[in-house]
């Protein structure tokens, strides 16, 4: 007990949602950070870091030959291991200053169906990152802590999380996840549908950013509310030359119907799967979205229309996992039992 609360007070105690397209970084007493693109570029071979986070963002589709860009992450995991330890190496050199006197402490998200080779990865990542000690979350338990779910409860909490690489669906209840659902289809699957639905529909290639682009144009804290036309530049399918068209707001978010139906879907998997008393909490209740994929126009409607319950979207999506790594980062002995302590591998 006296070695534990020494060590705490010699230590720097940092949260990380590490996301398949952000990554926010939350340091005890402070708050958020950090808050850059999962990206990083290298050049030489792979041998030497150019940029990471929102520099190397930039250059998604633009870069010459000798240098390229990775995204570390894929559907939530980790993809390339040593690009996203140098990526996150970088994040905490850029916000964390060491001494002698003190040691990093690390609580860091991961997706709740995730196995535990994935788990064990994002732990080890996270030590050759420079932690001294590593503790691990499911992703929709921090989403839900950050809402401010009673999760402690004998009540049944319904998070639907969509991040980039992932869509979780989680019943939880007494401070643990009950039943849940992982699906890849989320924000680079809807990049990706997007992209798709340009070139064959219009005979129009885009790239990843022009793709994200669009997405974010549909969503309720961008959209003007109105129909419109969508201009999207790119190349020609046929000529292969540069090319502008317009689409209407409304065709795309018809084109997204299909991605959307199967994030509704994933949700009525895990209510299918609950237990009926846990049904009645979530009935009087409703479904809580979190993530930045919640903000997409008409996917609320649709999937109160799906499912038949109340749905609501939480104040800020985007930022309720790191918010919620950061209550457990400030409140660590209430918080303390939803967390995964790992051991340092030798």
């Amino acid at each position: 007990m006296w070695l534990d609360f020494l060590f705490r007070s010699f230590s720097k105690n940092i949260g990380i949602d590490l996301g398949t397209s952000t990554t926010l970084v939350y340091i005890k007493g402070k708050g958020i950070v950090l808050y850059e693109p999962s990206v990083v570029a290298f050049k030489d071979g792979g041998n030497r870091v150019l940029a990471v986070g929102k520099e190397a963002k930039k250059m998604l589709g633009r870069t010459p030959r000798g240098i390229f860009t990775v995204r570390p992450l894929k559907e939530g995991v980790i993809a390339d291991f040593e690009a996203t330890a140098e990526m996150l190496k970088y994040f905490i050199k850029k916000i964390y200053n060491p001494n002698r006197f003190s040691r990093l402490s690390v609580v860091i998200c991961v997706p709740s169906g995730v196995t535990e080779v994935e788990k064990r990865a994002v732990s080890e990542v996270a030590y050759k990152s420079g932690a001294g000690r590593v503790f691990l979350i499911d992703e929709p338990m921090a989403a839900a802590i950050g809402v401010g779910l009673p999760i402690f409860e004998p009540m049944g909490n319904l998070v639907l999380d969509i991040g980039g690489g992932t869509s979780e669906v989680a019943i939880i209840s007494l401070g643990g996840i009950v039943v849940s659902e992982l699906s890849q289809v989320a924000g680079d699957y809807i990049n990706e549908t997007i992209s798709k639905y340009v070139k064959q529909v219009h005979d129009l290639y885009i790239g990843e950013l022009t793709a994200e682009e669009i997405k974010l144009g549909l969503s309720t804290n961008k959209t003007d509310g109105g129909n419109g036309d969508y201009e999207i530049r790119g190349r020609d399918k046929v000529g292969g030359l540069p090319k502008i068209i317009n689409i209407s707001k409304d065709e795309l978010r018809e084109a997204l119907s299909e991605p959307l139906r199967i994030i509704a879907n994933t949700v009525r998997k895990v209510l299918e799967k609950t237990p009926p008393e846990l049904i009645s909490d979530i009935v009087g209740k409703g479904v809580i979205m979190t993530g930045g994929g919640s903000l997409l126009v008409g996917l609320p409607e649709l999937l109160q229309e799906e499912i038949g319950i109340p749905v609501f979207v939480s104040p800020k999506p985007v930022y309720c996992v790191i918010k919620g790594i950061g209550k457990v980062l400030e409140d660590f002995n209430f918080y303390q039992r939803v967390l995964i302590r790992t051991a340092k591998r030798i």
